[in-house]
């Protein structure tokens, strides 16, 4: 049980960690790269952010990299 519980709290700090930045790369005008797709149809519109998950994307491997090499 302990386990578990460990690993529910590692798994919200992760969350919250990538709400902190998510917010950071909002307040900093990072929300509109280009390549963002935005399609709308009456009250429907699907927001596809195809240029900022390509940055996060690369960031993530490159620090992962970085920490993670031995």
């Amino acid at each position: 049980m302990e386990t578990a519980a460990k690993l529910l709290l590692g798994g919200a700090l992760v969350l919250f960690l990538l709400g902190l930045g998510a917010l950071l790369l909002w307040r900093l005008g990072v929300d509109r790269l280009p390549g963002t797709f935005t399609w709308r149809s009456g009250n429907v519109t699907v927001f596809a952010p195809i240029g900022l998950m390509i940055v996060v994307s690369l960031v993530a491997t490159i620090v992962l990299n970085v920490l993670l090499r031995r």
